[in-house]
């Protein structure tokens, strides 16, 4: 059995069931609830900083996804790729966690490698990503035996060739889309402070270069969404970002929702900081 370690456990999150399934715990926030009732729930945009900054948004988006029917297979996009990156692909085995392993769903990898390009994966040879590794353990305490197909896949239209295809060719699965993005990343730390420093530059960060990113994303606006990330720096995996809204476009839904938005500045103010959205649709 081909079995893909966890890289980021014991760092950006914990190393031990015990303590994962506390920190899990202790997220679950019953007061974070979605105002509209005639979502989908196939899909989320989730952040992927150290569980301190970012954690709860993605596990009680991640929750809300599980309370909604069944699910087979959970397609995970994300990795910080531009539009010239060669998309990748774990193809098969079991990606561990400290919750225990996911198994890869290699009815859609193996055809999805059949038919596109990717950069193959294995549990031996594989480049370390906190985007999709950090919501693992998360899919695992609430879906358990679901199966995932890990994607890296770039801001480009021939990806979202992939996304069509598993929408068209497996239709017998119940899938679920996580689109695993960060927002602005502000500062010197990160060569971008078009407002200077200080807190009105979180403040112009919250309520205006994320804002718009959002709003794009609550209303499901994929064509807008690459051409605005490398305009204003305000999605660092914009294919991710439209992968998921494209997949759910194709299912039927008609929009999204803002269950949370935080920066790291909220948990350790400082002159540069990242912002993170959590998107349910």
């Amino acid at each position: 059995m081909e079995i893909r370690q966890s890289y980021f456990a014991g760092s950006w999150y914990p190393a031990s069931r015990s303590s994962c399934e506390e920190k899990i715990r202790s997220f679950i926030d019953d007061d974070l609830v979605l105002k509209s009732e005639d979502l989908l729930k196939i899909a989320g945009i989730v952040p992927h900083a150290g569980w301190v900054f970012s954690g709860k948004t993605a596990c009680n988006v991640i929750k809300i996804l599980s309370e909604s029917d069944g699910c087979d297979t959970i397609v995970v996009f994300g990795s910080h790729m531009g539009p010239h990156d060669r998309n990748f692909l774990m193809k098969r085995g079991y990606w561990d966690t400290p919750l225990g392993e996911l198994k890869i769903d290699t009815d859609i990898t193996t055809e999805l490698c059949d038919k596109f390009d990717f950069i193959v994966e294995t549990a031996n040879s594989f480049q370390p990503d906190n985007t999709i590794e950090l919501q693992l353990p998360f899919i695992k305490y609430f879906f358990d035996e679901v199966q995932i197909v890990p994607v890296g896949i770039a801001p480009r239209e021939d990806s979202i060739e992939i996304v069509d295809f598993i929408v068209d060719n497996f239709s017998d699965k119940n899938i679920k889309y996580i689109g695993s993005t960060d927002l602005t990343h502000y500062g010197p730390n990160y060569g971008f402070t078009p407002r200077g420093i200080g807190y009105e530059s979180v403040e112009w960060v919250k309520n205006e270069n994320d804002k718009k990113i959002i709003d794009m994303m609550i209303a499901l606006d994929e064509d807008s969404i690459v051409n605005e990330a490398f305009a204003n720096h305000n999605v660092c995996c914009p294919g991710a970002v439209v992968s998921t809204i494209h997949a759910a476009v194709r299912k039927g839904a008609e929009k999204g929702e803002l269950l949370e938005y935080t920066t790291s500045y909220d948990v350790s103010p400082a002159n540069s900081f990242v912002g993170y959205a959590g998107i349910v649709i």
